[in-house]
């Protein structure tokens, strides 16, 4: 598929493609220019470039189905996308398509041609300069989903008095933003912070029915990219995933294309800091609980009382909204995915009582909870620690602290063990 990006209604075509404009409420909505009040600085050109990009790819992703590809999961990309620093982003094309192509499993070929600022953008530009206001300026963001590494991340982070920028993005479907504005209300009180601590957007696409959608990250992370490069310092942005998860070992081979997501995998995170430094962006990205398993980032969580009484407050699921199929009539916790499924191993060696509800934790309601059942089963059948230096391996490349990841896998697949051992696995 090659689409033609773009941020205005130019003239600009190439055969035999698709034209995608974000501007083009028809086709895309975003909210990002609405949300700069505070902001000390106007943005880098290339943070708003490498936003824009984030949206054309995920607008992509959304646009051609999967099963339209040869082998029904790898497709063949090509973006045409107009950007405001041409010559660096010339210079690290290749690094953003492979980046790119490990992230989604597909193959990408970005094409770029120079733009000036849209008439939006000089208006944005224009206002933030006249503005006279005190305005915050942050050493730290940190991403906010709405999730229960989040949450644990967020305290952890108010514990030790350094209020960051919390930023979140939510979409379609139900469920994401409920429970970040339960939370945001929640930290807001505990800890005496503001609204203004926090940022929300919501980008979403129109049009397409792909729903694997494994770039939404790389959108989600460039809207905290762009923000950083407004501050007048270097910039850690925080990612807190527990290392399980960050990881993304496939249960089994057998669904080495479906569930190994490579949201936080450290080969991504990797490729992703080596483009801010080619970019001159000024973002050191951590994830401080790269070696922790989800229950280790509850025991280990700085304000457990504050945490235990928040859990049910906090959304895990893969896909919260599905319940409606069931006649489900809020946002929920399925019980039975991957994401769930390590939420509750994870309370469970917490030992504390989990007051979230969950609409089939005993993978009894339809056929897919029955085969993820089994997937567990089987990789916990499977399972042998001699080998987990090279299970590490099957989502991507470790290059560094082999041990340490090795250990983290031994430890995860142990939590997931002894919760499903409840269900005689």
């Amino acid at each position: 598929m090659r689409v033609v990006c773009k941020v205005d209604e130019e003239a600009f075509a190439i055969g035999n493609s698709t034209d995608f404009n974000i501007n083009n409420q028809k086709q895309f909505t975003y909210t990002f220019w609405k949300k700069v009040k505070d902001i000390p600085n106007f943005y880098m050109e290339e943070g708003i470039d490498l936003l824009y990009i984030s949206m054309f790819v995920f607008g992509a992703d959304r646009l051609l189905n999967r099963k339209l590809a040869a082998d029904s999961w790898s497709r063949e990309i090509e973006l045409f996308i107009p950007v405001l620093s041409y010559d660096k982003f010339i210079s690290i094309q290749n690094d953003l398509e492979r980046m790119l192509n490990f992230l989604s499993g597909d193959s990408w070929k970005l094409s770029f041609r120079k733009r000036g600022l849209t008439q939006k953008e000089k208006q944005v530009k224009a206002k933030m300069e006249k503005n006279q206001r005190d305005k915050r300026n942050y050493n730290t963001i940190s991403m906010f989903s709405g999730g229960l590494d989040s949450f644990i991340g967020s305290i952890d982070l108010l514990q030790t008095q350094k209020v960051p920028l919390f930023v979140s993005h939510y979409g379609g479907g139900k469920g994401t933003r409920e429970y970040q504005d339960i939370l945001k209300t929640k930290l807001n009180q505990e800890y005496n912070i503001d609204e203004d601590n926090f940022m929300q957007f919501y980008a979403a696409v129109k049009e397409g029915d792909e729903d694997t959608t494994r770039t939404r990250s790389f959108m989600f992370f460039s809207h905290a990219i762009a923000l950083a490069t407004t501050m007048n310092q270097e910039v850690t942005l925080v990612i807190p995933e527990n290392g399980l998860i960050s990881l993304n070992i496939p249960l089994t081979y057998s669904r080495v294309g479906t569930s190994s997501t490579r949201t936080t995998h450290p080969f991504y995170m990797e490729q992703l800091q080596n483009i801010l430094t080619k970019l001159d962006i000024k973002v050191k990205i951590c994830n401080p609980y790269q070696f922790c398993t989800k229950g280790e980032m509850i025991l280990q969580c700085k304000n457990k009382e504050f945490l235990y009484d928040n859990i049910k407050n906090t959304m895990s699921c893969s896909h919260p909204d599905n319940g409606r199929y069931i006649k489900q009539t809020e946002a929920a916790h399925c019980g039975y995915c991957l994401p769930c499924t390590i939420r509750l191993a994870a309370i469970k060696k917490s030992g504390i009582t989990d007051s979230s509800y969950y609409y089939d934790k005993k993978y009894s309601k339809g056929k897919k909870a029955m085969e993820d059942f089994n997937t567990y089963k089987l990789a916990i059948e499977k399972f042998d620690p001699k080998y987990a230096f090279l299970k590490i391996q099957c989502s991507g490349p470790i290059s560094e602290s082999i041990k340490e990841y090795s250990d983290l896998y031994i430890r995860g697949m142990k939590e997931l063990a002894d919760y499903l051992g409840e269900y005689h696995v």
